[in-house]
């Protein structure tokens, strides 16, 4: 197998082109200005593509990788380390196992009540950034929880959990002997929801196993979390442009799991560029963000079930064409899939030493032998070592 250095320049000061669409009103929120710059699906892909570090390979470490993305979304143990393959210029699983490892980084549910790895600070501040949605999320369960003392259970859940590491299940079953009256399942996702509690190693090492085992951030991690969330907004609305703008008010509260986020945009609007999409949806990004031409060449790249990607906009046409709506999900399972020309082409799967690609459609000759060399690389980086065989699917 044979890696390839990608040489598509993505150049970061070319004027996007835009539609001709003029409607002077947002879909949500207040009017946008007819003279803002209109940006169609194509632009705000490369755009999008370029802050996610999918137009060429990044030099990044896997960590200022981690911070930059403001994680990665890990519900299971091998996505993040598909994600980062997919986006860095000579990484290998083992870079992230030893952030993990060293205590650098973290699994821990955070955005949209999902498991995501962080690097530690950021587990530290984004999480109580979206307690406010934890705390929502635990009304849904209070018939459950009816005679639960939220408080006492919070102090307990900590002690036990600082003692030793356990399990979903061994606290379900410790909690249970104080409330055995209230709801098993209730009474964990309380803990859940209360406590930042993150999943200690071996659980997340590549190539190693372990059950999924909880203490909290601050005890793992040997220091406090941010106290003052409510200050770091504005921090992270910047951070949520740079690595997913331009983007709408309503884009960022789908990838944070929160609402009411629109004071914070307006805060920060002396400091942003605006535009429109073809809805005429107002969008803000930073002034030097990369905007690259729209007809900047976009490589082929395998991405893992669940990235953020494609789960960070309420408008995902940026990624799938409307034609395609769905066809990464089976359910409530998302699938592994394929870009080809910077958009959902396909879906991916790795069994019995075969890669199968699955494409949506047809690949020309040129696509087809771009997703195979993409396929060769991604497999030498993961599974060195390792023979497998490339097959496509009939579309």
């Amino acid at each position: 197998m044979q890696s390839e250095r990608n040489t598509a320049k993505t150049p970061s000061t070319a004027t996007p082109r835009t539609s001709t669409s003029t409607r002077p009103r947002t879909k949500s929120g207040p009017p946008a200005t007819a003279s803002a710059p209109v940006l169609g699906p194509r632009a705000l892909n490369r755009a999008t593509l370029a802050r996610q570090l999918l137009l060429t390979w990044s030099p990044m470490s896997a960590k200022d990788a981690l911070a930059h993305l403001l994680g990665l979304q890990a519900q299971n143990v091998k996505p993040p380390y598909y994600a980062l393959a997919a986006r860095l210029d000579g990484f290998g699983p083992e870079d992230l196992s030893r952030l993990m490892a060293d205590r650098e980084a973290v699994r821990i549910v955070t955005m949209r009540s999902t498991i995501h790895t962080h690097t530690a600070d950021d587990c530290l501040t984004l999480r109580p950034l979206v307690q406010p949605a934890r705390d929502r999320e635990l009304t849904y369960f209070r018939k459950g929880l009816e005679g639960v003392d939220l408080n006492r259970l919070t102090g307990l859940a900590r002690d036990l959990v600082e003692a030793e590491p356990r399990t979903m299940k061994q606290l379900r079953e410790a909690l249970l002997v104080e409330w055995p009256d209230a709801d098993p399942q209730s009474l964990s996702v309380a803990a859940r929801c209360r406590l930042p509690l993150v999943q200690v190693t071996p659980r997340g090492l590549w190539g190693r196993s372990g059950q999924v085992a909880l203490t909290t951030a601050e005890h793992w991690l040997g220091r406090a979390a941010e106290p003052d969330p409510a200050a770091l907004l504005d921090t992270t609305v910047l951070r949520y442009l740079a690595a997913f703008g331009p983007a709408s008010v309503k884009d960022m509260q789908t990838w944070a799991g929160l609402t009411r986020l629109r004071d914070a945009f307006e805060r920060l609007r002396p400091r942003l560029l605006t535009f429109r999409d073809e809805h005429g949806t107002e969008l803000f990004d930073l002034p030097d963000a990369p905007r690259p031409d729209e007809d900047t060449p976009a490589p082929p790249r395998f991405l893992p079930e669940f990235d953020n990607l494609l789960l960070s906009h309420a408008d995902r046409t940026r990624v799938v064409p409307a034609d395609l709506k769905g066809r990464s999900w089976s359910g409530n399972q998302a699938h592994r899939v394929l870009l080809v020309d910077g958009f959902l082409a396909g879906l991916w799967h790795l069994t019995d030493g075969t890669l199968t690609v699955e494409p949506f459609g047809n690949f020309t000759k040129d696509q087809r032998a771009a997703v195979a060399e993409e396929g060769e690389r991604m497999l030498a980086v993961l599974h060195e070592g390792t023979a497998y065989d490339i097959r496509f699917a009939a579309s």
